[in-house]
């Protein structure tokens, strides 16, 4: 091609390619890693719904504590009235 005259328009037309280039040597990284943490959401989702069935007992642990307590307390009286 002859682009006698036209100078220019090479130029811009270079320096367009190139920034494009960049552009899609920046761009091209961050895809994959989003489609690697994309696959990767799936076992995290799975991990936290195995954690929250594991956890789920402890919702009323507070109830186990007073029953504990209460208990305890009754051992206390008995032992007092007992002498001990």
């Amino acid at each position: 091609m002859d682009f006698t005259g036209h100078e220019g328009w090479l130029i811009g037309f270079v320096i367009g390619l190139v920034v494009v280039l960049v552009v899609v040597a920046l761009v091209v990284p961050i895809l994959l890693l989003a489609a690697k943490i994309g696959n990767q959401a799936g076992s995290i989702l799975s991990g936290l719904q195995q954690a929250e069935i594991n956890t789920a007992g402890l919702k009323g642990l507070n109830e186990t504590i007073e029953s504990a307590l209460a208990v305890i307390g009754g051992l206390k009286r008995g032992r007092t009235r007992l002498g001990g």
